[in-house]
């Protein structure tokens, strides 16, 4: 028990002395607290924010134009070339083409630059009603068709199958 205390009832002076520390007790944990917060140098890590541009594209040298052509004409014909000083090239010219109801344009060109390898690199182009056609010599090609399936589809080629009317599939 503690002193001044009877078996269930504390001493009216005894309490106000318990109330008045626990106050104080409070009061001092409390300006403890603000304290420790207003001089707290440890915060929180914020990530960084994310770069949304490629450095390396805005440390690059600008390159000139040594070379450029430009060429309309009012039956919708053009034509324009350039070349730049580091060795890119570019030519293309485009005609209107009538093909039924539907007018395209029918366009060829080229361009060349050098690989980061060195290797010269050409592509010659054509775009018109069958598509984009690029060839140049680092392009891919397929490889050959095999001498037996060649065969095979000249052999399919020169005898065809017989319409059946009774087999469906």
């Amino acid at each position: 028990m503690i002193r001044g205390e009877s078996d269930g009832d504390l001493n009216p002076v005894t309490s106000r002395l318990y109330e008045k520390r626990e106050c104080a007790r409070v009061l001092l944990l409390g300006l403890t607290t603000m304290a420790c917060a207003q001089f707290n140098r440890f915060t929180t890590p914020y990530p960084q924010p994310t770069q949304y541009y490629n450095p390396n594209y805005y440390g690059r040298p600008y390159y000139a134009i040594l070379r450029q052509t430009q060429d309309s004409s009012p039956d919708g014909s053009y034509s324009y070339s350039y070349d730049t000083e580091n060795g890119i090239s570019v030519a293309e010219t485009g005609q209107p083409k009538n093909i039924g109801p539907n007018q395209i344009e029918a366009v060829r060109g080229q361009f060349s630059y050098t690989a980061p390898d060195g290797t010269p690199i050409l592509v010659t182009y054509t775009a018109d009603e069958n598509g984009f056609l690029p060839s140049g010599a680092h392009l891919p090609t397929p490889p050959p068709i095999p001498v037996a399936i060649q065969r095979a589809l000249a052999h399919n080629a020169a005898h065809p199958e017989e319409e059946d009317p009774y087999r469906r599939y």
